[in-house]
């Protein structure tokens, strides 16, 4: 499978940005603003919800590569339609509240009716902070074995930090942080580091043996466009000063 050439660049230099305008966000003005913060901050991707429209409002934003993110795999086949570029099955943070659990063999199976619809797109699977750490190592080698092309942890809403300040950003990365670790060494493919990171946290994910990070609520739940802006710059900043530091076991 070919990823997208600037994804896949930034992707091997171990500094690949993904801003993530949130799975259950369908308000087109929040979600053109994020966009537009993601292309002017300088991230390398940005990640929407699976709608066909938001997709469409997407590309005429930004010419940066467009992932869609669901559940349900029906609905990528349109959104891929209007001009996705990558599909992610996940994101699943916004389900723990509700109290949807996502067990490996229910993600396993997603990634399977996945590309039995769309054989050929880039497809990236997350996987879920609930399972232990071995099962998340498991699950990720049987993942790739069904065609993940990008493996994507999470943990952070798992975590809730004990301090303030920079020990406690360093507390609620912890879990994702660990499973880019694990899973990094385990797989070849790229391992996205996702949820609960911040500007402290990016290098860490990286240098654990992540290619890149996704962030959402660190941007999404700013106020403003220029308020976004800025933390793009930031963590993009952050990027920039760690290289990928991946040991071979």
């Amino acid at each position: 499978m070919t990823i997208h050439p600037s994804l896949q660049s930034s992707l091997s230099r171990g500094n690949a940005l993904k801003v993530i305008s949130g799975l259950t966000n369908f308000n087109s003005d929040r979600v053109a603003a994020i966009v537009k913060a993601a292309d002017c901050g300088g991230a390398t991707f940005v990640d929407l919800a699976a709608d066909p429209d938001l997709v469409r409002l997407a590309k005429q934003l930004t010419g940066l590569p467009i992932c869609v993110s669901a559940v349900e795999p029906e609905q990528f086949v349109t959104a891929v339609e209007a001009g996705a570029d990558l599909i992610e099955i996940g994101n699943f943070d916004a389900f723990y509240a509700q109290g949807r659990r996502f067990e490996a063999a229910e993600v396993l199976e997603l990634t399977h009716r996945t590309r039995s619809l769309l054989p050929h797109i880039t497809l990236s699977v997350t996987v879920p902070h609930i399972l232990e750490l071995d099962q998340q190592v498991q699950l990720a080698e049987e993942l790739v074995n069904a065609g993940a092309d990008i493996i994507q942890t999470e943990g952070g809403t798992s975590s809730s930090p004990n301090h303030s300040g920079t020990l406690g950003l360093i507390e609620k990365a912890a879990p994702t942080l660990a499973a880019a670790y694990e899973i990094s060494r385990a797989v070849s493919v790229p391992v996205l580091c996702a949820s609960g990171l911040s500007n402290v946290t990016v290098p860490m994910a990286i240098a654990a043996g992540a290619s890149g990070v996704g962030v959402g609520s660190a941007i999404n739940q700013l106020n403003s466009e220029v308020a976004m802006i800025a933390a793009v710059r930031s963590l993009v900043e952050a990027l920039a000063t760690v290289q990928r530091s991946r040991v071979t076991v």
